[in-house]
């Protein structure tokens, strides 16, 4: 899947803030309920592993890991995943007029079985939770922009659908396992 956000911004700017995946959480959270540094990479990030744990409109929690296999900073970005996804992402930032466009070109398969034994069926939803993801992070990153231009802004980005607790995570994993179980 491609996606293309584009920004009036500078491609520093939109850079330093999508490397600083430790700040997902806090500025990204329709998304991001938990990112893990797990080793840091060199100067340019090659090398560094992060753990997430994410989550759409639907009521599942994606977990995976990312490797930065390349980068060309503040251009370009390779990163491969594995987990509840397995392939790799290639992030690039470009300069167009009156600012930047931003382009996530996820090629994946998803693992999560729950996803991938339902995909044959409900592949239009899962694309639309995947859509509506990355709206949110549009919105949440022009904010982000906004805010580390004028620290004084105080709105806060768009945050999860609803509350997914550890009790509603039980709930909805039993319910999986009992009526889904090979």
């Amino acid at each position: 899947m491609v996606t293309r956000w584009q920004l009036a911004a500078t491609v520093e700017e939109v850079a330093h803030i999508v490397r600083d995946t430790a700040s997902l959480v806090r500025w990204w959270p329709a998304a991001f309920l938990d990112v893990r540094v797990l080793r840091d990479g060199d100067e340019h990030e090659v090398g560094k592993t992060v753990r997430l744990r994410t989550k759409g409109w639907l009521p599942y929690l994606l977990r995976f890991h990312l490797l930065v296999e390349d980068s060309c900073f503040p251009n370009t970005c390779s990163l491969r995943v594995w987990g509840d996804f397995e392939g790799g992402c290639l992030c690039t930032v470009e300069t167009i007029d009156g600012g930047v466009e931003l382009i996530f070109d996820w090629r994946v398969r998803v693992r999560k079985p729950l996803v991938r034994r339902l995909s044959w069926l409900l592949k239009p939803v899962f694309v639309a939770n995947h859509r509506w993801v990355m709206r949110r992070g549009l919105e949440s990153l022009a904010l982000e922009l906004r805010r580390r231009r004028d620290c004084r802004l105080e709105e806060a980005p768009p945050g999860p659908t609803f509350p997914f607790d550890r009790i509603t995570q039980a709930m909805w994993r039993r319910w999986m396992t009992c009526r889904f179980a090979p």
